[in-house]
């Protein structure tokens, strides 16, 4: 039998008639119903047969793309020393998600999340002048990370495929046009994968770096990322970076001429909702005083009532590795009462004041004791911000930064992110070259990933077919689902292997059903499965007369059988040239 040709009674494909009761996501769903992927313990996930072919299908287009690209592809150890770590500043600031262990020698190692340690670590040995720069290296990997609450199948996972890309350059102009190329190869790979993406300017987050960032999101109702962008114009960014226009600022003179501080008694009023119910006063006109511990310090940061604070933008703000909440014994000792009655006056502590939040001659806050709000509160007149910034998260309604258009919101998949990293890794890990001149030089980083499983799922839960998958032709495990109505009876049979052989003859690999299974249970798997062409060889094989379907375009047609084969290998060879 020739390799193009695949019997489905030779393959392990286990389907399910129902999608287990943990399965949320209709990817996670889809995988597990057509013998994809099995679950080995939460956020773990064996590849069967099909699944691990779409892999490889995807990890060829991601190779191809990335040498093209000018990158090099290597593999890295997935167990990693911690000292490595340590000298990064990631072993402790990286949380809970980094999997640690000790070796007998009770060496501490951790399981790599991600590479640029050992990366950096390889070029500081091994790259010494400007002679070998630029240099870009790549590799698909296992990554781990023991995520709080794995969901959703391959999108929130412990145990994942990544490829992971580095670049050292001499120069921030260097790095720019690898930046440049690597967006590029990457608009292609999901373009060839069939994926729907927008690229969105983003936060480094655990990554860091000093330059800019870039996710790209594939729009999917599950996507646990919002997208934030503006018909008008084209700007678009995720929720943790995205901006809005400011608003007008009141008068000076209005302010000045504000009515004095007045305290006003509360009694069980902590929120917003009920001090603007209990004031009288709109959402909009009360200053929300937020506590944080910044790397242990402690700093309020200030919006108006109606927005949040965006902690990725006030971490950045401030500089700090670590942001967090602080707990109502901290809250209560920095600012003299319990959560609810917080308040920008009087506090001896930095204050992060929202831009917005100082769009009012006067505004009510928390009055820095149990049971009372004070009005009339008047930046700079009652209390000194250390810094205003744009600190809140953007919101439904809110204009474009660029243009003043109503922005848009969307839920989406991170596929991919690329940041410009430029000394964070190299420095402390003494990767530097000697220039034309002989002077000793850091190299310039840049960092590039694609969740290759994740693609996975992404590219299933954006499958159009009601009933199961269609996979692009692309990374489909096989382009054409052969299917006999009877494998016993003769003339099908007979109609079946000239199908088979011609689609061979011409290069296209072929999924035969030739199992003994009611007609019925062979659509069902079929549609589960979701290979792109089908070929159905019925009642009228006598007459050399099959359906033909393209799964893509929807419709179904009764053709003669050399027809059928020449519409697939016409469409597959079509495909080839383009990818």
């Amino acid at each position: 039998m020739s390799r193009y040709i695949i019997k489905q009674t030779s393959l392990l494909i286990p389907t399910l008639r129902e999608a287990p009761a943990e399965a949320e996501a209709r990817s996670h769903q889809l995988l597990l119903r057509a013998g994809f992927i099995r679950q080995l313990a939460a956020g773990i996930y064996s590849y069967l047969p099909l699944g691990w072919r779409v892999l490889r299908r995807i990890q060829t287009i991601v190779r191809e793309e990335m040498d093209q690209a000018g990158f090099q592809e290597l593999h890295l150890p997935a167990m990693q020393p911690a000292e490595l770590w340590e000298r990064s500043g990631r072993y402790g600031a990286y949380g809970a998600e980094l999997i640690r262990l000790q070796d007998r020698h009770e060496r501490e190692f951790v399981l790599g999340p991600t590479h640029e340690e050992v990366i950096t670590a390889l070029a500081a040995s091994e790259v010494n002048t400007y002679r070998k720069l630029p240099l870009r290296l790549y590799q698909i990997q296992t990554k781990f990370r023991d995520e709080r609450r794995p969901r959703f199948g391959l999108l929130r996972g412990r145990e994942f495929l990544m490829k992971d890309a580095y670049s050292f350059d001499r120069s921030w102009e260097e790095l720019d046009r690898t930046y440049q190329a690597v967006r590029d190869a990457y608009r292609r790979i999901f373009t060839r994968c069939g994926l729907k993406f927008s690229m969105v300017e983003a936060e480094a987050g655990a990554i860091g770096g000093e330059g800019e960032t870039h996710e790209f999101m594939a729009p999917a109702e599950i996507g646990e990322d919002t997208i934030v962008s503006c018909m008008a114009c084209g700007y678009a960014a995720n929720l943790e970076k995205a901006a809005a226009a400011a608003g007008e600022r009141a008068a000076d003179e209005a302010e000045s001429q504000a009515p004095a501080i007045e305290k006003v008694a509360t009694p069980n009023t902590r929120t917003i909702e009920e001090v603007s119910a209990f004031l009288g006063v709109p959402s909009s006109h009360i200053l929300k005083t937020m506590i944080y511990m910044a790397d242990d310090k402690p700093v309020a940061a200030v919006v108006r009532g109606d927005h949040e604070v965006n902690e990725n933008k006030l971490a950045a703000a401030i500089g700090c590795v670590t942001l967090e909440l602080a707990d109502p014994q901290e809250v209560l000792k920095v600012t003299g009462a319990p959560h609810g009655y917080a308040g920008p006056v009087g506090l001896d502590i930095p204050v992060y004041l929202d831009r917005d939040a100082v769009l009012h001659g006067g505004a009510a806050a928390g009055a820095g004791e149990e049971h009372a709000h004070v009005r009339n509160v008047v930046p700079f007149r009652d209390f000194q911000p250390a810094h205003i910034g744009d600190y809140r998260s953007v919101q439904e309604g809110d204009r474009c930064p660029n243009c003043g258009e109503t922005l848009h919101f969307a839920k989406g998949i991170e596929v991919g992110h690329v940041f410009k990293l430029g000394t964070k890794y190299s420095s402390v890990l003494d990767a530097g070259y000697t220039d034309e001149a002989g002077r000793e030089q850091t190299m310039i980083m840049g960092c590039y990933g694609i969740g290759v499983s994740r693609l996975l799922s992404a590219v299933a839960e954006q499958s159009p077919a009601e009933q199961g998958m269609c996979w692009p032709l692309g990374i489909a495990p096989y382009s054409v689902h052969l299917i006999p109505v009877s494998a016993q009876d003769p003339e099908q049979a007979a109609v079946v292997d000239q199908i088979a052989k011609e689609l061979a003859r011409q290069g296209v690999e072929c999924l035969v059903d030739d199992r003994e299974e009611r007609p019925g249970v062979k659509f069902k798997d079929a549609d589960l499965i979701g290979l792109p062409l089908r070929i159905v060889v019925g009642k009228r094989a006598g007459e050399g007369v099959v359906e033909w379907t393209d799964r893509r375009a929807g419709g179904r047609t009764e053709v003669a059988w050399q027809e059928a084969a020449r519409l697939a290998a016409e469409i597959c060879s079509a495909s080839w040239e383009t990818l």
